[in-house]
C-alpha cells in the first residue's frame, strides 16, 4: 500500500465519531447510547469493521479501552443477522462462547453482553466455579445465545450436562488471552478447542501479547487481523505512576500513610498471597480504614459480596491478589498500590490498568523493598520508562509506627485464633472474616481493640 493510501486510511479512521459509522445496526447503536457510550474507542474503531467483515481478530489494547465492546458488538450484530435469515426461528444454537481466566471477569463480560442485548432479547449464561452446577444446567436448558465462563467449568458442563454441546458454535473469544494460555488452563482449553467446530470466528483479546498467543494464532485463527491499539506493553497517558524504595520492615507504615493521605480515594492494594490480603485488611480496619479483602481462597459468593461492597463505596479499599488484576471495570478506582511487587512484570500492566480507565486519570504507587528491586527493574524495562519517586518524609511516615505495629499484632493474633477454630471445626474462616468486614461485629475482638 502506498504511503498516501496509508495516510488516507488513517485519516478516515480518525473521522469515525459514531458507532453508526462503524457499520453497526440501529438496535446496537441505541444500546450503546443507552449505556452512555457516545463515541467508539480506538480499539473499537480498529476492530469492529474487520469483525463485521467476518475476519478473525487479535486485539491488543490497554486495559479500560473498551475491549469487551470491541468483540461483543460484532457478535451481537452477527446474531441478529443469523436470526433474520432463519425461516423458522426455533431455539437457537449456542452462538458464541467467551472464555475468561477469572470468575469475576466472566460475570462482568456477561453483564456487558446482557446490557448491550437487552433490547433484542439476548439470553446469556455464566459458567464459573464456586456456583451450583444445577443452577447453571437450568440456565443452559433455556438455550442461551451467549456462554461466558472459565475454562474448567465449561469443560465440566461439556462432560456432565446433557444436551450441552458447542459443536454448532459460531464464535469463540479468549479474553485476557495471554493468561488463558498459561499452564493452569492448558488442559481445559485444549478440550474446549477440540469440542468446537473448525469453521468458526475466533477473537483473541488482551492488554499484553505473548509468544503463546502467537502460537495459538497459528493453530486456531484463519489469516487474522492483528490490531494494536496500544504499544506492546504500554500504560495509558492519564495514569500517574510512582514508586517508593523502602525498608521491608516499614512497608505497612508507608501503606497506611499513603491511604491516609489519599483518604478520599477509592483504592486497590495488590498483595502476593491470599493470607496477606486477610492480614492487611484486618490491620487497616483496626486503623479505621474501610478495607475489604478478595482472594481466590474465598467462596464465590463472598468474593462477589466483597466486590459489590467495594463498587458501591461501602468499603473504599480493596485488598486483593492478582485474581482482581484482570479485566474488572470499576470506574471509580482512583489509586492502585502495589504493596507486593509482582514477580511477573506483565502482571504490573494489568494491575495498574484497574485505574485511569476510559479516559479518566489515576495514580499507581509501587512500594519496593530491598528484596523486590530486581522485579521492579524488570517492570521499568517492560514499560520503557523510569518512574518518579513518591514524595514522603520518612520521619512523618514513622510517626505511625507504634499504632501500625499494635494493629498488626492484634490482627496476627486474630488470624491465629480464627485459624485454630477453623482446624477444630472445619469451618470457612474467610467467610467468617468477610461477614465481619461487611458489618457483623465480633464482640470479643472489638473489646480487645477498645482496651488498647
Amino acid at each position: 500500500m502506498a504511503e498516501e493510501d496509508v495516510e488516507a486510511v488513517a485519516e478516515e479512521k480518525e473521522e469515525i465519531k459514531s458507532f453508526k459509522a462503524l457499520g453497526l445496526c440501529d438496535e446496537l447503536v441505541e444500546a450503546c447510547e443507552s449505556l452512555g457510550w457516545k463515541t467508539p474507542t480506538k480499539i473499537q474503531i480498529e476492530a469492529i469493521p474487520h469483525a463485521l467483515e467476518g475476519k478473525d481478530l487479535i486485539g491488543l489494547a490497554q486495559t479500560g479501552s473498551g475491549k469487551t465492546g470491541a468483540f461483543a458488538l460484532p457478535i451481537l450484530q452477527s446474531l441478529l443477522d443469523y436470526h433474520s435469515k432463519q425461516e423458522h426461528k426455533s431455539s437457537p444454537v449456542f452462538f458464541a462462547c467467551v472464555l475468561s481466566p477469572t470468575r469475576e471477569l466472566a460475570i462482568q463480560i456477561a453483564e456487558q453482553f446482557e446490557a448491550l442485548g437487552s433490547g433484542i432479547g439476548l439470553k446469556c449464561a455464566v459458567l464459573v466455579g464456586g456456583v451450583d452446577m444445577m443452577q447453571q444446567q437450568i440456565a443452559l436448558g433455556k438455550r442461551p445465545h451467549i456462554i461466558v465462563g472459565t475454562p474448567g467449568r465449561v469443560v465440566d458442563h461439556l462432560s456432565n450436562t446433557k444436551g450441552f454441546s458447542l459443536r454448532m458454535l459460531k464464535y469463540m473469544v479468549l479474553d485476557e488471552a495471554d493468561r488463558l494460555l498459561n499452564e493452569d488452563f492448558e488442559k481445559s482449553l485444549n478440550e474446549i478447542l477440540d469440542a468446537i467446530p473448525r469453521e468458526r470466528h475466533t477473537y483473541l483479546f488482551s492488554a499484553t501479547m505473548t509468544k503463546k498467543v502467537r502460537k495459538l494464532q497459528r493453530a486456531c485463527l484463519r489469516n487474522p487481523v492483528k490490531i494494536e491499539a496500544a504499544s506492546k506493553y504500554s500504560t495509558v497517558d492519564t495514569l500517574k505512576q510512582q514508586y517508593r524504595f523502602i525498608p521491608a520492615k516499614y512497608k505497612d507504615c508507608y501503606l497506611v500513610y499513603i491511604l491516609t493521605e489519599m483518604s478520599g480515594c477509592t483504592s486497590m492494594v495488590f498483595t502476593r498471597t491470599c493470607d496477606a490480603t486477610r492480614l492487611l485488611a484486618l490491620i487497616l480496619r483496626n486503623l479505621n480504614i474501610r478495607a475489604i479483602p478478595i482472594s481466590g481462597q474465598m467462596t464465590q459468593s463472598k468474593r462477589l459480596g466483597a466486590l459489590n461492597k467495594f463498587k458501591s463505596g461501602e468499603c473504599n479499599v480493596l485488598v486483593c491478589t492478582d485474581v482482581a488484576s484482570r479485566g474488572l471495570d470499576i470506574p471509580s478506582v482512583d489509586m492502585v498500590i502495589n504493596y507486593d511487587i509482582p514477580t511477573n512484570s506483565k502482571d504490573y500492566i494489568h494491575r495498574v490498568g484497574r485505574t485511569a480507565r476510559a479516559g479518566r486519570s489515576g495514580v499507581a504507587i509501587s512500594l519496593v523493598n530491598q528484596y523486590e528491586l530486581e522485579w521492579y527493574i524488570q517492570i521499568e524495562k517492560l514499560i520503557g520508562k523510569k518512574l518518579p519517586e513518591y514524595p514522603a518524609q520518612e520521619e512523618e511516615v514513622l510517626l505511625l509506627l507504634e499504632s501500625v505495629t499494635e494493629a498488626k499484632r492484634l490482627s496476627q493474633m486474630r488470624m491465629k485464633e480464627s485459624g485454630g477454630r477453623k482446624r477444630r471445626k472445619g469451618g470457612d474462616d474467610d467467610e467468617e472474616d468477610v461477614e465481619r468486614y461487611l458489618g457483623v461485629k465480633d464482640k470479643k475482638f472489638t473489646k480487645k481493640i477498645k482496651k488498647k
